[in-house]
């Protein structure tokens, strides 16, 4: 059994995830029984459920006296990490992280960790899915999980909001959320006239340097707090949240599909017919548009499969994605933020903990549309190792070539040489030629630009 533990939740004392016969399953222990009766028993596990904030489960019997409980917990598609969210999907999952600690402190229950990597997306907003994260609230008790909260949301809001968007990508490095020494450092100083930046992480800063330096016991642990001011703080703390924003636009291609895109709008439509037909031939499960932009093709995917990943470079982009699902109610799409050239890579204990971009899903279908010749030409990937990549994410794939003479491919070419002979529509086809199938391919109407329709092949 232990080696199939889930490594993500191997660091937890109360239980893990694991696998068995290809199901995945949750071990509570038996140090654990009393928070998870607690949990059950005041209906706050109901409460959080029905409200679709905390991820449901079913107890399975088990003659196993090690455990106390063995759960199966519902499945989420696809699993995304912080680091791969747009600024407003770091906000939405902060102020549930919150929610639910003020739901609990209610039933006299307290989260015992804050960590971002708690939070999932699913059905297109965030859910908690640590069920062992709850315990018992002791009077006078501070919130044991309030620098982890500062560090894994806090932190990372204030320096996308303050100082740079795409700082966010420090939740990489800092697996266990941004240090708010490092936070203050880096802030700029209007950010001191924030009253909760002062005090959540400004202050909180120097109280641990203090602190770190005495030797004995940590005397911020050692506070006696009130419920009602532990409640006070959790309102400031969602204050703060609720105050930080960052506003999607400016980059080169945010509004690429309004303007400048090489598409009149009977190309377009054709285009976006085209690939709606290829979708509902297939009928997939999980779809994975690379480069999707605003998600404007991610939605026409959304209409024949439960599961679409909608992932882009530009984090304006990713942001547009994520309040246009969440207004217009797209529960089926999770836009994430990824470079291709340099994709979510393993990481955590022996690069384990949290998977790679190529270990999440299996992917049925991949559109990969106005994307190859960026990769190919401004990022000097030959059409070969393009093609063998995605030959290892999915089984069909819609991919569009566009060609040197196209005024965006000539674009690229102002800065730098054309060194690119194989680049070619020739080229293109040999690329992919061992990999797969054409089932279809078609030139669109007053365009230079081609949709393929391909299957992998399998030896």
């Amino acid at each position: 059994m232990d080696s199939n533990i889930i490594p993500g939740s191997f660091r937890d004392p109360s239980g893990h995830l694991f696998k068995s016969d290809g199901i995945l399953y949750r071990q509570v222990n038996n140090s654990y029984q009393e928070n998870y009766e607690l949990l059950i028993n005041t209906g706050l596990y109901k409460l959080l459920v029905e409200e679709s904030k905390l991820i449901s489960h079913e107890e399975v019997s088990h003659n196993n006296e090690k455990y106390f409980k063995l759960l199966k917990p519902s499945l989420v598609e696809t699993i995304s990490y912080p680091y791969e969210w747009s600024f407003t999907q770091l906000k939405d999952a902060a102020l549930l992280t919150l929610d639910i600690q003020k739901q609990s402190l209610q039933k006299g229950i307290s989260l015992k960790d804050a960590s971002a990597f708690n939070i999932t997306f699913r059905n297109g907003r965030p859910i908690f899915i640590d069920t062992l994260s709850f315990e018992k609230y002791q009077d006078g008790s501070p919130w044991v999980a309030y620098k982890q909260f500062c560090q894994h949301f806090l932190a990372p809001l204030s320096l996308m909001s303050f100082n740079d968007i795409r700082l966010g990508c420090l939740l990489k490095n800092y697996i266990d959320g941004i240090p708010v020494d490092l936070t203050a450092s880096l802030l700029n100083f209007k950010s001191y006239f924030k009253f909760g930046l002062l005090i959540h992480i400004h202050l909180h800063a120097k109280s641990q340097k203090k602190y770190n330096s005495t030797v004995g016991v940590n005397k911020i642990d050692s506070v006696n707090i009130s419920k009602r001011r532990l409640i006070a703080l959790i309102d400031n703390l969602q204050s703060t949240i609720k105050s930080l924003n960052w506003s999607a636009g400016g980059t080169e291609w945010d509004d690429y599909y309004s303007n400048n895109n090489n598409y009149n709008s009977e190309s377009m439509l054709e285009k976006e017919t085209m690939v709606e037909s290829i979708i509902s031939q297939v009928n997939p499960n999980t779809v994975w548009d690379l480069g999707a932009n605003n998600g404007h093709f991610s939605r026409i995917a959304a209409k024949y499969s439960p599961n679409v990943v909608s992932w882009d470079i530009d984090p304006s982009c990713v942001e547009r994605n994520y309040l246009i699902s969440k207004i217009s109610k797209k529960e089926n799409i999770i836009p994430l933020l990824v470079d291709l050239t340099n994709p979510s890579p393993a990481i955590g204990w022996n690069c384990e903990e949290r998977y790679s971009f190529f270990q999440r899903d299996k992917v049925d279908l991949l559109l990969a549309l106005g994307l190859v010749h960026h990769l190919a030409i401004s990022n000097n990937l030959p059409l070969e190792k393009i093609f063998h990549s995605f030959h290892n994410i999915t089984k069909y794939l819609v991919i569009e070539f566009i060609p040197k003479s196209d005024s965006q491919v000539k674009k690229l070419f102002l800065s730098r040489q054309d060194i690119f002979e194989n680049y070619s529509i020739e080229g293109f086809e040999k690329s992919f030629a061992n990999l797969f199938e054409v089932l279809s391919c078609e030139k669109l109407t007053h365009s230079e630009r081609t949709i393929y329709f391909l299957k992998k092949i399998t030896k």
